[in-house]
């Protein structure tokens, strides 16, 4: 058999070396979001702890309040995209695995194998990629209501800035 694939050991370590790469780029993507969501647990126990302090016609319970409604959908955004970055880590691991076995196949002429073997790492392959760009999505939304809880949050002490200069 004459496959550029089982000429060399070099063509199957290069071949495993792209869902490895992918492979480390999901696994720092997840521990980056996991990190997101303990900052956003930690806020949320923070933002608890305000809305005791104060009584509910207050404007700091107003605003613990809307608070809280970002942070919920910052958690389910981030727990989602966590859980699909996961899934594409996984997937990019098993086609790692079934490139090194399909290319020992095709080294034994096992060609049948190998074929299907192929096929069923590149699908694995194409739906790892396609979750690490949805994760990515994900992440880029959570992101943008972070930033306009940032926002609110200048836009409220500068408003409660201005609000106490005038009474002064």
């Amino acid at each position: 058999m004459d496959s550029s694939l089982t000429n060399t050991p070099f063509a199957v370590l290069t071949t495993v070396v792209a869902p490895a790469i992918l492979t480390n780029a999901s696994s720092v993507l997840a521990l980056g979001t996991a990190n997101r969501i303990a900052r956003v647990v930690d806020r949320t126990r923070y933002l608890t702890e305000e809305l005791k302090r104060h009584a509910p016609d207050s404007p700091v319970y107003q605003q613990s309040i809307r608070q809280m409604a970002r942070l919920r959908s910052r958690s389910q955004l981030l727990v989602r995209a966590l859980r699909i970055l996961y899934a594409g880590l996984g997937s990019f691991a098993a086609a790692a695995l079934i490139t090194v076995l399909g290319s020992a196949l095709a080294y034994y002429d096992v060609m049948l194998v190998f074929q299907s073997l192929a096929a069923a790492g590149l699908l694995i392959g194409i739906f790892a990629v396609g979750s690490l760009v949805y994760g990515c999505s994900l992440l880029v939304r959570e992101t943008r209501l972070a930033l306009d809880q940032i926002d609110e949050e200048v836009a409220d002490a500068v408003a409660d800035h201005h609000s106490k200069g005038e009474h002064s």
